[in-house]
């Protein structure tokens, strides 16, 4: 179900205050927590005495300490204080994850630690260009597996349908799709031409009247979006044509965090090539985007409950072509790192 050498987001970093944070990654509980210095450390939740979870405790300058029975643990996940003992237990330790800051948020290693790479973490172009604007939304819980939501955004053509009022409308339910396969991920693509913009980008657009509109949906393994809309005016669309000066470019980007086979924490922010640093369009932004991930919520969860109750499969249609190489490069990915953890551990018994 979960490819465990990656890296995913654990939380933003504006989320962690002075007390620790309870978080669920991949089926385990994660207590993070912010050191004296403003790092974060990663723990496993669950102190080794009675399995009390650390997030139910304090912290302590550079440790936290369990709230049942005191004992200290620091960053390592190592105990370093078990009240009324002198020597502390051998299994007196928890799990510690690698854990980088980037982008505000905090990417998480859920695998093996000597793998943990922070270069494989998703370069976000245009972060630090003082021309391009940024807006920020906080995470949501989705009650549904988060394959649902991968499906969601290899899918542009729901847009027609879940977002008549936000992102879509009905002039282009019919254009076809490019679906291209790449060693991260799958991207969905298509360029609509001379048709009515739809109606959350009409007020940021800088010409009138009809468009040329792409929408390319990239969703890299094991579940992180990059979303680009482009807006130009009639004539001007296409990926060999120069930027017309009018262009409109929103990058969106989503995080899915998988906390169990059906329950999925998103993340995301837009980034776009107008009104740096204006808060008032940022606002808009937001807020708009937050009412159609609303419409998401609403789909994705009842899909969920549909197929948990379903009496047959679903069907497959023609649309489903990027969601379906998604799944199945998933799946090749997950069998591959089983059959790897697989090998180590029989030779290291062997070896023993």
């Amino acid at each position: 179900m979960f490819l465990r050498n990656a890296w995913y987001i654990a939380s933003w970093d504006k989320e962690l205050a002075s007390t620790p944070l309870a978080v669920r990654i991949l089926g385990e509980d994660i207590v993070l927590y912010r050191k004296s210095d403003g790092t974060v450390a990663a723990l496993e939740d669950a102190c080794p005495h009675r399995k009390l979870p650390l997030s139910l405790g304090r912290i302590k300058g550079d440790f936290i300490e369990c709230g049942y029975h005191g004992l200290t643990f620091d960053c390592s996940g190592r105990c370093v204080k078990v009240p009324g003992i002198d020597r502390i237990p051998d299994a007196a330790q928890v799990r510690s994850y690698p854990l980088e800051l980037r982008y505000g948020l905090l990417w998480i290693w859920m695998g093996d630690m000597a793998r943990a790479n922070p270069a494989e973490i998703h370069d976000i172009p245009h972060w630090d260009d003082p021309t391009w604007g940024v807006n920020q939304g906080e995470a949501i819980n989705m009650a549904c597996n988060y394959f649902h939501i991968t499906d969601n955004l290899l899918d542009p053509s729901h847009v027609s349908w879940v977002h008549q009022t936000s992102f879509g409308n009905v002039n282009f339910q019919e254009t076809t799709v490019d679906t291209l396969v790449a060693d991260n991920g799958v991207t969905v693509s298509r360029w609509m031409r001379d048709v009515e913009p739809a109606p959350f980008y009409v007020p940021f657009l800088k010409f009138k009247g009809n468009c040329d509109r792409k929408q390319q949906y990239e969703v890299r393994f094991p579940c992180h979006a990059f979303i680009k809309a482009i807006f130009t005016p009639v004539g001007t669309g296409g990926d060999d044509q120069a930027p017309h000066p009018d262009v409109f470019i929103m990058d969106s980007y989503n995080f899915m965090t998988p906390m169990d086979e059906n329950n999925t924490r998103y993340y995301w922010f837009q980034m776009r090539n107008f009104a740096p640093g204006d808060d008032t369009v940022s606002r808009q932004f937001s807020d708009s985007v937050r009412f159609a991930f609303s419409e998401d919520k609403i789909i994705l969860e009842a899909v969920q409950k549909g197929i948990d109750r379903a009496r047959i499969p679903p069907i497959g249609l023609k649309i489903d072509l990027g969601p379906t190489r998604f799944r199945r490069q998933m799946a090749k990915l997950i069998e591959e790192e089983h059959a790897s953890a697989t090998a180590e551990k029989n030779l290291a018994e062997r070896t023993s």
